[in-house]
């Protein structure tokens, strides 16, 4: 049985994106089999993956709407062993559908329920809020990364993150797991990165993986191009901070499990 883990936090700007689609790449070279879902209007995991989203006819609307199954959805990317479920613009109008809908924050977990077989992972790219289409992520998922700049204001807004996922815990999905708060855009030579660690360590200690994804030009560089940064530059260093986190993942499964 798959996993399926969001990808979340309101704030812009912090990596979601990044995460996603490079941690769903690293698996896959690691020979896991990974369903990666686009849950953001923006389908910038999307055009990373290098699918044009102006030819997209059929992703996430279609799935939240049930007029698609899951499977109708997906479609194969270059990245070895992963699979996406894209998105387009027309997702921004689901969370004004969805509204009078009865039981709206399950309409993902009911969709793809049954691709658990399928998959090792399934990982969800969330919207930067905590919308209708992120609670259907929360709701859906197993457990949740939230990733962290290591920037000033990098803890504004995690309070209310943190909030939001007890509540979904409490309401909607009692299973919910912190899968970890991952670090990102760190630079060493920076005093701020570093005092941020420190303070994201001190206050959330074991829920923090211990792989930083620090600041990178070919990681930036790399969606441009329509690539992971695994495609992209597999010398670079983002990269090998990605392999290194899917590693730590694969690692903290199992020693759940």
């Amino acid at each position: 049985m798959g996993k399926i883990i969001a990808i979340a936090n309101q704030k812009g700007g912090v990596g979601k994106t990044t995460t996603t689609v490079n941690l769903a790449a690293s698996l896959g070279v690691l020979e896991k089999k990974v369903l990666l879902i686009d849950a953001d209007p923006q389908a910038n995991a999307t055009s990373g993956l290098g699918i044009n989203v102006d030819e997209i006819q059929i992703g996430t609307y279609q799935l939240m709407e049930h007029t698609k199954t899951a499977g109708e959805t997906i479609i194969k990317t270059s990245s070895p062993n992963v699979d996406l479920i894209p998105a387009h613009i027309d997702l921004v109008a689901i969370e004004i559908e969805l509204v009078d809908k009865d039981q709206r924050e399950y309409m993902m977990k009911k969709a793809i329920g049954d691709l658990r077989a399928l998959y090792d992972y399934i990982l969800i790219d969330c919207a930067p809020s905590l919308g209708l289409l992120t609670l259907n992520a929360l709701t859906a998922a197993d457990s949740v990364i939230i990733p962290i700049q290591c920037e000033y204001f990098a803890l504004e807004g995690l309070g209310k993150l943190l909030n939001t996922i007890k509540s979904v815990q409490r309401i909607h999905n009692p299973e919910l797991d912190i899968e970890g708060m991952l670090l990102t855009m760190y630079d060493s030579r920076l005093r701020l990165s570093n005092q941020v660690v420190e303070e994201v360590k001190k206050h959330f200690s074991d829920m923090v993986f211990d792989t930083i994804i620090q600041r990178n030009v070919r990681l930036g560089e790399a969606p441009s191009y329509g690539e992971s940064i695994i495609k992209y530059d597999a010398s670079s260093k983002g990269a090998s901070n990605y392999l290194n986190m899917a590693n730590e993942l694969l690692k903290k499964n199992r020693e759940k499990v």
